[in-house]
């Protein structure tokens, strides 16, 4: 084990009430993940029905963005296993 490792396990040893590292929560965001797809999405169409084609591909490009993201989002639910999850 490093010394790196060694420092920062007792650093969340000292810091956390649970004495573990903290996670990262993936419920929140994959729920803001989905909700940028969704918005930026339908901003993009209302925005090339107005005839504004430039702000509608950027549009368009975040959303594709945000795929990208819930793709990953979901690998790393996948890897991490735990069940625990507010879509499943």
């Amino acid at each position: 084990m490093s010394k790196a490792h060694r420092i920062r396990d007792r650093f969340w040893w000292e810091v956390s009430p649970t004495m573990e590292r903290p996670e990262t929560a993936l419920n929140l965001r994959i729920a803001l993940a989905i909700f940028g797809l969704v918005v930026s999405a339908a901003l993009g169409v209302l925005s090339w029905l107005a005839g504004w084609f430039v702000p509608a591909v950027a549009l368009w490009a975040i959303a594709v963005i945000a795929v990208v993201n819930l793709i990953v989002l979901a690998q790393k639910r996948v890897k991490r296993g735990d069940g625990h999850s507010l879509f499943s």
